[in-house]
């Protein structure tokens, strides 16, 4: 059996290669999975997707249609696949539950002391022979407050982070970590952590329930002077309304890994393309945001297991083994 795998990057494909080496042959594509491509999956009874795939109802018709049964996605998240969707057409749909949480939380803080300490700005300066310092001053970490809104592996590791660093803790989440509670912090709501907290990280999950957690009114009571990172889901931030908020010269700094539309974007080169997207291309402006595409994940240690836990979801499949990756069908 041939596994297709969509949005292969480069450096991922020899990592992939290797993963399903004395398994199942393996057919690497950069193009990513979504109506216009579906149609290549035909002939394959697995197909492994990347973390921005379109498996929205059409495309998983299409998909069973050419006679596929099986999708691995190399991803945690899964907000992009329709699972009912996925039951009714009889097909099994596994993730990557977790991996490498270093990998997220130390990218987070690459961004949270990119846009504190100006570090973009200065780079474009000093290449130019520019060496002043007007406009590059930050503010240290020791002594202030992070915030950290999910507290699971990921955010634990932020948090461990933040703690090395002299910083007071505040945590919200459904359920209290006690690790991240033997750190220290301070588990609250959600409108303590946005008024009180210098820096908040986000770590959530996009659902229902946490779609724009950072909405207009979350904005409104953050600090002036607060820093704000997301390398989870692009969706957790209304977008609108944090330009909104950018215009009026809020914010010490805002660095995002992910963006609500990034789909069709992200992973791309569009550097010879007119920009469509009014919202990004605002963003792109502010001398206070850093915009990076979706790479927190991307160290050679988490990508490993992701591809492996990939191959081995698709030889548990196989084999009729089940583990806790498997999304569709619903466990009994």
């Amino acid at each position: 059996m041939e596994i297709l795998a969509f949005g292969v990057q480069a450096d991922e494909r020899p990592l992939i290669e290797k993963a399903f080496a004395g398994r199942f042959a393996v057919r690497c594509l950069e193009v990513f999975l979504n109506a216009d491509t579906a149609p290549i999956a035909a002939g394959h009874e697995a197909v492994s997707t990347s973390v921005n795939a379109d498996l929205g109802a059409d495309v998983l018709r299409t998909l069973a249609a050419g006679g596929t049964r099986m999708i691995a996605q190399r991803s945690t998240g899964f907000n992009n696949i329709d699972l009912a969707v996925a039951a009714e057409l009889g097909l099994t749909v596994a993730r990557v539950e977790s991996y490498s949480p270093y990998s997220v939380a130390e990218f987070a803080w690459a961004l949270a002391g990119a846009v504190n300490r100006r570090i973009v700005r200065a780079a474009g300066r000093t290449r130019d022979f520019d060496f002043r310092l007007d406009g590059l001053m930050g503010r240290d970490f020791h002594g202030r407050t992070a915030g950290v809104l999910g507290t699971g592996r990921i955010g634990a590791a932020f948090a461990r982070i933040a703690h090395g660093f002299g910083m007071r803790l505040l945590g919200w989440d459904l359920a209290e970590n006690p690790d991240c509670t033997a750190l220290g912090m301070t588990y609250t709501d959600k409108e303590r952590l946005f008024a009180e907290a210098d820096l908040i990280s986000l770590h959530v999950p996009l659902l229902s329930a946490t779609h724009h957690i950072v909405d207009a009114a979350a904005l409104a009571v953050m600090k002036d002077d607060a820093l704000l990172v997301n390398t989870s889901r692009g969706g957790l931030i209304d977008t609108e309304a944090l330009v909104g908020e950018l215009r009026r010269g809020r914010f010490g700094g805002v660095g995002l890994d992910v963006y609500e539309a990034e789909a069709g974007l992200f992973f791309l080169d569009k550097s010879l393309e007119a920009v469509e997207d009014d919202t990004l291309a605002r963003l792109m402006t502010f001398p206070n945001v850093l915009v990076s595409s979706h790479q927190a994940y991307y160290t050679e240690d988490a990508v490993s297991q992701i591809v492996e836990t990939t191959a081995r979801n698709v030889s548990d499949w196989a084999a009729g083994r089940r583990s806790v990756n498997v999304l569709v069908p619903a466990a009994p």
